[in-house]
């Protein structure tokens, strides 16, 4: 497997409480890769090391051949790195319109950037009736949808995604699922996928990793993870 993202034996530090102790993971072009665990696992703090907002102590990050790790988040947002922070945290009081621009604040050809609106009316068709509609006024699913158009809006090749079905209807959370397929297949964008719903995130990706207490406790082939009976007691509920 190609190593188009990895992070090489990550220590992070919150004061002198060591959140992440040794971490390693590849992610190849394409690919779909989940990091499942429980509340507390690391799994965020991962995230966040790699977009540049929790700074590392030990340990490299590379992405396309370059390293990454010391690099400001707007510039590693530059690369072609976007993220779904958990909670959605779009901006409550702009409209719709407004939050899908953010994620486009980088850019300069507005041409392409109206285009890119038109497509993300085109993803989640509620988004055209409501672009002047103040974003809190929205459900918690388009909520989701919204945060997720935005980190699009960068036009990036690899996106994060930090629980996005966290507290969402399964209606919803289907339909979410359905989203990242088509982004990662129809968009050719890579995705790293943060999920407590680990049935969903082993069924979605083709590789994962098990955090616990900061650490990497199992990966491997996502089917073959499915069939863990450690996983499949701890995570699935079987």
């Amino acid at each position: 497997m190609s190593s188009y993202f990895e992070a090489r034996n990550l220590d992070v530090y919150y004061d002198k409480v060591k959140a992440l102790s040794d971490v390693s993971m590849v992610l190849g072009e394409g690919d779909i890769v989940a990091i499942i665990g429980t509340n507390g696992a690391g799994k965020t703090t991962t995230l966040r090391a790699f977009t540049g907002l929790t700074r590392i102590a030990t340990g490299e990050i590379w992405y396309q051949g370059k390293r990454i790790d010391q690099l400001n988040p707007d510039q590693i947002v530059g690369l072609g790195i976007s993220m779904v922070p958990e909670g959605r945290h779009i901006y409550p009081l702009m409209n719709v319109r407004d939050n899908l621009l953010m994620g486009a604040f980088l850019r300069r050809d507005k041409a392409e950037v109206k285009r890119d609106l038109e497509r993300m009316c085109e993803r989640f068709p509620f988004l055209k009736e409501r672009m002047r509609q103040q974003a809190s006024t929205l459900s918690g699913g388009e909520q989701q949808m919204v945060a997720i158009s935005r980190a699009l809006m960068a036009r990036p090749k690899l996106l994060l995604m930090d629980e996005p079905s966290l507290g969402l209807a399964p209606k919803v959370v289907r339909e979410i699922a359905r989203s990242i397929l088509d982004i990662n297949r129809e968009d050719k964008v890579s995705v790293i996928l943060v999920e407590q719903n680990s049935r969903m995130a082993l069924k979605l990706s083709s590789r994962a990793y098990v955090l616990e207490t900061g650490r990497v406790a199992l990966e491997g082939a996502s089917e073959e993870l499915v069939n863990n009976e450690d996983v499949r007691r701890l995570y699935l509920g079987a």
